[in-house]
Protein backbone atom coordinates (compact mmCIF):
# COMPACT_ATOMS: atom_id res chain seq x y z
CA UNK A 1 0.00 0.00 0.00
CA UNK A 2 2.63 1.96 0.96
CA UNK A 3 4.15 1.99 -2.86
CA UNK A 4 1.03 3.01 -4.74
CA UNK A 5 0.70 5.54 -2.51
CA UNK A 6 4.11 6.54 -3.53
CA UNK A 7 3.70 5.91 -6.87
CA UNK A 8 0.07 8.18 -6.92
CA UNK A 9 2.34 10.76 -5.60
CA UNK A 10 5.00 10.86 -7.86
CA UNK A 11 2.50 10.83 -10.71
CA UNK A 12 1.13 14.12 -9.32
CA UNK A 13 4.32 15.79 -9.44
CA UNK A 14 5.04 14.63 -13.05
CA UNK A 15 1.74 15.77 -14.00
CA UNK A 16 1.94 19.13 -12.61
CA UNK A 17 5.46 19.96 -13.69
CA UNK A 18 3.94 19.18 -16.94
CA UNK A 19 1.32 21.31 -16.41
CA UNK A 20 4.32 24.26 -15.66
CA UNK A 21 6.44 23.52 -18.36
CA UNK A 22 3.49 23.17 -20.92
CA UNK A 23 1.97 26.69 -19.56
CA UNK A 24 5.66 28.12 -20.16
CA UNK A 25 5.56 26.82 -23.67
CA UNK A 26 2.50 28.51 -24.79
CA UNK A 27 3.77 31.73 -23.10
CA UNK A 28 7.00 31.41 -25.39
CA UNK A 29 5.35 30.38 -28.42
CA UNK A 30 3.06 33.80 -28.02
CA UNK A 31 5.55 36.59 -26.93
CA UNK A 32 8.65 34.75 -26.87
CA UNK A 33 11.06 34.32 -23.86
CA UNK A 34 10.28 37.35 -22.12
CA UNK A 35 7.00 36.18 -21.95
CA UNK A 36 8.29 33.16 -19.23
CA UNK A 37 7.68 34.97 -16.06
CA UNK A 38 6.79 33.11 -13.25
CA UNK A 39 3.60 34.73 -12.36
CA UNK A 40 2.19 34.37 -15.94
CA UNK A 41 3.53 31.07 -15.90
CA UNK A 42 0.82 30.14 -13.09
CA UNK A 43 -1.67 31.99 -13.99
CA UNK A 44 -1.66 30.35 -17.12
CA UNK A 45 -1.45 26.86 -15.31
CA UNK A 46 -4.22 28.08 -12.69
CA UNK A 47 -1.60 27.80 -9.84
CA UNK A 48 -0.13 29.87 -6.80
CA UNK A 49 3.15 31.41 -8.09
CA UNK A 50 4.51 29.49 -4.67
CA UNK A 51 3.68 26.05 -6.43
CA UNK A 52 5.73 27.07 -9.30
CA UNK A 53 8.57 27.92 -7.11
CA UNK A 54 8.19 24.41 -5.39
CA UNK A 55 8.90 22.81 -8.40
CA UNK A 56 11.14 25.16 -10.40
CA UNK A 57 13.34 27.65 -7.79
CA UNK A 58 13.84 29.85 -10.65
CA UNK A 59 13.34 30.99 -13.61
CA UNK A 60 16.69 29.71 -15.25
CA UNK A 61 15.26 26.29 -13.77
CA UNK A 62 11.85 26.50 -16.02
CA UNK A 63 13.26 27.58 -18.96
CA UNK A 64 16.20 24.63 -19.05
CA UNK A 65 12.89 22.03 -18.75
CA UNK A 66 10.83 24.40 -21.47
CA UNK A 67 14.06 24.26 -23.76
CA UNK A 68 15.62 20.62 -22.92
CA UNK A 69 11.60 19.38 -23.63
CA UNK A 70 11.31 21.57 -26.97
CA UNK A 71 14.69 19.76 -28.03
CA UNK A 72 13.56 16.52 -26.91
CA UNK A 73 10.34 16.98 -28.44
CA UNK A 74 11.62 17.82 -32.08
CA UNK A 75 14.59 15.14 -31.80
CA UNK A 76 12.10 12.42 -31.52
CA UNK A 77 10.19 13.61 -34.40
CA UNK A 78 13.10 13.80 -36.49
CA UNK A 79 14.13 10.08 -35.52
CA UNK A 80 11.20 9.12 -36.47
CA UNK A 81 10.67 10.62 -40.03
CA UNK A 82 14.22 9.34 -40.38
CA UNK A 83 13.29 5.42 -39.31
CA UNK A 84 10.62 5.42 -41.66
CA UNK A 85 12.87 6.46 -44.71
CA UNK A 86 14.42 3.33 -46.86
CA UNK A 87 17.82 4.48 -46.75
CA UNK A 88 20.41 6.96 -45.72
CA UNK A 89 19.79 9.50 -47.97
CA UNK A 90 15.91 9.34 -47.70
CA UNK A 91 16.40 9.80 -44.05
CA UNK A 92 18.32 12.75 -44.63
CA UNK A 93 15.64 14.33 -46.67
CA UNK A 94 12.81 13.03 -44.03
CA UNK A 95 14.47 14.80 -41.28
CA UNK A 96 15.66 17.86 -43.26
CA UNK A 97 11.62 18.70 -44.31
CA UNK A 98 10.14 17.45 -40.46
CA UNK A 99 12.89 19.27 -38.87
CA UNK A 100 11.93 23.03 -41.41
CA UNK A 101 8.21 22.47 -41.27
CA UNK A 102 7.93 21.83 -37.48
CA UNK A 103 10.17 25.11 -36.75
CA UNK A 104 7.95 26.94 -39.15
CA UNK A 105 4.54 25.67 -37.80
CA UNK A 106 5.62 26.60 -34.36
CA UNK A 107 7.83 29.70 -35.48
CA UNK A 108 7.22 31.84 -32.96
CA UNK A 109 8.70 29.15 -30.11
CA UNK A 110 11.17 27.84 -32.33
CA UNK A 111 12.55 31.49 -32.04
CA UNK A 112 12.61 31.68 -28.85
CA UNK A 113 13.99 28.63 -27.95
CA UNK A 114 16.78 28.14 -30.37
CA UNK A 115 17.47 32.02 -32.09
CA UNK A 116 15.90 35.04 -29.95
CA UNK A 117 19.04 37.36 -28.08
CA UNK A 118 18.65 36.85 -24.47
CA UNK A 119 20.40 36.77 -21.36
CA UNK A 120 24.20 35.26 -20.92
CA UNK A 121 22.34 33.03 -18.55
CA UNK A 122 20.12 31.54 -20.70
CA UNK A 123 22.25 31.59 -24.07
CA UNK A 124 23.74 28.57 -22.76
CA UNK A 125 20.55 26.72 -23.41
CA UNK A 126 19.69 27.63 -26.76
CA UNK A 127 22.87 26.64 -28.16
CA UNK A 128 22.70 23.23 -26.06
CA UNK A 129 18.48 22.72 -27.75
CA UNK A 130 20.58 23.29 -31.27
CA UNK A 131 23.45 21.40 -30.82
CA UNK A 132 21.16 18.36 -29.68
CA UNK A 133 19.23 19.00 -33.29
CA UNK A 134 22.28 19.63 -35.05
CA UNK A 135 24.48 16.66 -34.20
CA UNK A 136 21.06 14.71 -35.30
CA UNK A 137 21.34 16.08 -38.85
CA UNK A 138 24.90 15.11 -38.75
CA UNK A 139 24.42 11.90 -37.84
CA UNK A 140 21.91 11.70 -40.97
CA UNK A 141 24.87 13.29 -43.11
CA UNK A 142 27.72 11.19 -41.78
CA UNK A 143 25.53 7.94 -42.70
CA UNK A 144 24.59 8.93 -46.35
CA UNK A 145 28.65 9.68 -46.68
CA UNK A 146 29.30 6.12 -44.92
CA UNK A 147 26.95 4.68 -48.04
CA UNK A 148 28.38 6.81 -50.77
CA UNK A 149 25.49 8.21 -51.57
CA UNK A 150 27.08 11.84 -50.51
CA UNK A 151 30.92 12.94 -51.40
CA UNK A 152 33.11 12.93 -48.23
CA UNK A 153 32.52 16.10 -46.58
CA UNK A 154 32.40 17.21 -42.78
CA UNK A 155 29.67 16.08 -41.03
CA UNK A 156 29.43 18.66 -38.72
CA UNK A 157 30.22 21.56 -40.13
CA UNK A 158 27.23 21.02 -43.14
CA UNK A 159 25.38 20.06 -40.61
CA UNK A 160 25.78 23.61 -38.75
CA UNK A 161 25.32 25.43 -41.71
CA UNK A 162 22.18 24.15 -43.13
CA UNK A 163 20.33 24.01 -39.47
CA UNK A 164 21.32 27.92 -39.28
CA UNK A 165 20.26 28.62 -42.87
CA UNK A 166 17.36 26.85 -42.45
CA UNK A 167 16.42 28.43 -39.22
CA UNK A 168 16.94 32.04 -40.67
CA UNK A 169 14.62 31.22 -43.40
CA UNK A 170 12.13 29.90 -42.16
CA UNK A 171 12.29 31.69 -38.18
CA UNK A 172 14.24 34.24 -38.25
CA UNK A 173 13.54 38.15 -38.85
CA UNK A 174 14.20 37.72 -42.40
CA UNK A 175 11.77 34.89 -43.14
CA UNK A 176 8.21 35.39 -45.16
CA UNK A 177 5.72 36.07 -43.69
CA UNK A 178 3.35 33.20 -45.76
CA UNK A 179 0.32 32.47 -44.48
CA UNK A 180 -0.33 30.62 -47.57
CA UNK A 181 0.22 26.91 -46.75
CA UNK A 182 0.90 25.86 -50.07
CA UNK A 183 3.30 28.73 -50.47
CA UNK A 184 5.35 27.42 -47.24
CA UNK A 185 5.13 24.04 -48.44
CA UNK A 186 6.87 25.07 -51.88
CA UNK A 187 9.50 27.10 -49.72
CA UNK A 188 10.27 24.74 -47.31
CA UNK A 189 10.24 21.85 -50.23
CA UNK A 190 13.00 24.82 -52.07
CA UNK A 191 14.79 25.25 -48.98
CA UNK A 192 15.24 21.50 -48.93
CA UNK A 193 16.22 20.35 -52.50
CA UNK A 194 18.88 23.39 -51.83
CA UNK A 195 20.45 21.70 -48.92
CA UNK A 196 20.86 18.37 -50.55
CA UNK A 197 22.22 19.88 -53.66
CA UNK A 198 25.05 21.83 -51.11
CA UNK A 199 25.62 18.55 -49.97
CA UNK A 200 26.45 17.11 -53.08
CA UNK A 201 23.36 15.32 -54.21
CA UNK A 202 22.85 15.49 -57.88
CA UNK A 203 19.65 17.61 -58.77
CA UNK A 204 17.64 15.12 -60.65
CA UNK A 205 18.56 12.83 -57.48
CA UNK A 206 17.86 15.72 -54.96
CA UNK A 207 14.08 16.76 -56.23
CA UNK A 208 13.10 12.92 -56.48
CA UNK A 209 13.56 12.31 -52.63
CA UNK A 210 12.10 15.89 -51.94
CA UNK A 211 9.12 14.71 -53.72
CA UNK A 212 9.17 11.28 -52.24
CA UNK A 213 9.26 12.62 -48.50
CA UNK A 214 5.90 11.80 -46.75
CA UNK A 215 5.16 15.70 -44.91
CA UNK A 216 4.75 15.57 -41.62
CA UNK A 217 1.83 15.78 -39.62
CA UNK A 218 0.19 18.79 -37.82
CA UNK A 219 0.81 17.48 -34.44
CA UNK A 220 1.94 21.02 -32.65
CA UNK A 221 0.62 24.44 -32.52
Amino acid sequence: MAYRRTERVIQRFNARRDAIVEAARALAAEGGMEAVQVVAVAARASIASGTVYRYFPSKHDLVTALADGFAQRELAALRRAATAAPGPLSALAAAIVTFAVRCRRQRRLAWAVMVEPVDRDLDSLRIACRRTLVREIETRIAEAVSAGHLPPQDARLASAALVGGLLEALVGPLARDDADEAKVRDAIQELTLAALRGLGVVDARARGLVVQVPWPKRDVA
